[in-house]
């Protein structure tokens, strides 16, 4: 799974998200407070339905619903899943 993460990182760079610091599991944090208000959970929905990318809220691990702008990207994913993905999030604002 390191293989696929840098490939998932490497995806990402020219995105306008900003990628946090996990280890150790198949998943990937991102930061998007430069880009948007929205909360992560109206964040999530937009990314899922408008752009057709799902990514998960991290307010949900929360059980006070606190909001930091972070979304939580799988990459446990095809190459072509995660190219695609990257793809299309290259082309939000």
């Amino acid at each position: 799974y390191q293989q696929k993460r840098d490939f998932f990182q490497e995806q990402m760079k020219s995105t306008p998200l900003q990628p946090l610091a996990s280890e150790g599991s198949y998943f990937q944090l991102y930061d998007y407070s430069e880009i948007s208000d929205l909360s992560d959970l109206d964040f999530a929905k937009y990314l899922t339905t408008e752009v057709g990318v799902a990514v998960i809220p991290v307010s949900a691990f929360y059980s006070s619903g606190r909001d930091e702008k972070v979304v939580r990207f799988c990459f446990a994913k095809k190459e072509e899943t995660l190219a695609s993905a990257g793809k299309l999030l290259r082309q939000i604002n």
